[in-house]
């Protein structure tokens, strides 16, 4: 209703413009020369008019024509997109069925029809990677990565596949790239600590360690893979911090102050890791270079002077009065060992050694020995490292497990002070 009043107002206003300028009257001359040419106002006005309206047609169907190839591209890329979205879509059904030969084909048709954008190429990339056709899925993850919008996400596909085939050298290089593409992220610090677990890489293992991490064992590794020997002695200290007890490093770092002189420092690091961890080999290198058997025995004093009654203590303390010629002083040592609970076998042979040297050849001897020898036999052997993942025993620490490959987890298993 209101558009039929609408219209009829501006028919009124037309006729009322038609009439008054019908009413005007008036002639408009033109001469040019000897032509000359007389209108009348009113037929001017409408012939302006006319023109203005043909004139704006033709200008109107120029730029409809000029128009056109756009128009028509714009279509053509509607159609495909609507296409290539029915593509997209058909392809992640078939990657979420796990039909891999018809998620590459939807994913070509996607590529066709939109291009190669972040999201076909990711699409065509994990199509290939699960119907197995892996050189294809490098392709489009490289791709990907050379992407700036979408680096990130190439570089995390040609990481999986790098760890796939075990290639943990290429793993590691493409993390890294993949962390400067995206800072922060997580998963992704995670995964570069257990590559550079995987690759032995123990200087990067120790700087990527989560706090639960066995940071001593990874400073110990770090340490005797490290060519600078100023760099080797701060992962040693490194290790010592994060575990004063641990005996490859309180043994490597002693070591290291022995050989530049400095005695007293390095026995201060043996007696603190003994206090922590008291194991043979601490105390032969915190004997080492005594001058005599005597001296010996007050050196051995001197580091189990904290806990004298600890079994390994008992042990070095026998062992060295033995060998100074203290028989009875190693003998109450032994006798007090045993007496304590049950001794492991070395125990029982250095009480062999000691019928030997109290009693040589004698049948006294012999029959002693070979009660002895008979405990021994018997007797829990001496404690050796152990993993506490699989159980494997070692003659020797290592960083990583030769049974079971875990890293970290092998400690002695001798009871700690």
């Amino acid at each position: 209703m209101r558009r039929a009043i609408g219209l009829l107002i501006v028919l009124a206003l037309a006729v009322a413009a038609a009439w008054a300028l019908a009413g005007l009257g008036g002639t408009v001359e033109v001469r040019v020369g000897d032509v000359w040419i007389g209108v009348g106002l009113p037929v001017l006005l409408v012939g302006l008019v006319i023109a203005f309206l043909v004139l704006h047609g033709i200008l109107a169907a120029i730029a409809a024509l000029r128009a056109w190839p756009a128009r028509r591209r714009a279509k053509v890329a509607l159609v495909a997109r609507d296409r290539g979205d029915l593509a997209v879509t058909r392809t992640l059904l078939a990657l979420a069925a796990g039909t891999g030969d018809v998620a590459r084909a939807e994913a070509r048709r996607a590529r066709l029809a939109l291009g190669d954008t972040p999201q076909t190429l990711l699409l065509a990339a994990e199509a290939a990677r699960l119907d197995g056709q892996d050189a294809e899925a490098t392709l489009a993850f490289r791709a990907l990565a050379e992407r700036d919008d979408a680096k990130f996400l190439g570089l995390r596909g040609l990481l999986r596949q790098a760890m796939a085939r075990g290639d943990w050298a290429e793993a590691q290089r493409i993390a890294r790239d993949a962390e400067q593409a995206m800072p922060g992220a997580s998963w992704l610090r995670a995964e570069r600590a257990d590559l550079a677990l995987r690759s032995r890489d123990w200087a990067e293992a120790l700087a990527l360690a989560p706090p639960e991490a066995p940071r001593a064992a990874l400073a110990m590794a770090a340490a005797a893979a490290e060519p600078d020997p100023t760099r080797a002695g701060a992962l040693e200290a490194e290790a010592l911090a994060a575990d004063p007890g641990f005996v490859p490093a309180a043994l490597a770092q002693a070591a290291r102050l022995r050989a530049a002189g400095d005695t007293r420092r390095a026995r201060s690091v043996l007696a603190t890791a003994w206090a922590k961890t008291p194991h043979p080999d601490i105390a032969l290198l915190y004997m080492e270079g005594e001058p005599d058997a005597l001296a010996r025995v007050k050196a051995a004093e001197q580091l189990t002077h904290r806990a004298p009654t600890h079994p390994e203590a008992r042990l070095v303390l026998a062992r060295t009065a033995l060998d100074a010629g203290l028989t009875g002083r190693a003998r109450s040592i032994l006798d007090a060992l045993l007496a304590a609970g049950p001794a492991d076998r070395r125990a029982y042979l250095l009480l062999v050694d000691l019928e030997q040297v109290e009693h040589g050849e004698s049948p006294v001897a012999r029959a002693a020995e070979a009660k002895w020898l008979r405990l021994a036999a018997a007797a829990p052997p001496a404690p050796r490292w152990r993993c506490e993942a699989c159980g494997a025993r070692h003659d020797a620490w290592a960083t990583e497990c030769s049974a079971c490959g875990e890293v970290g987890r092998i400690a002695w298993e001798g009871a700690r002070g």
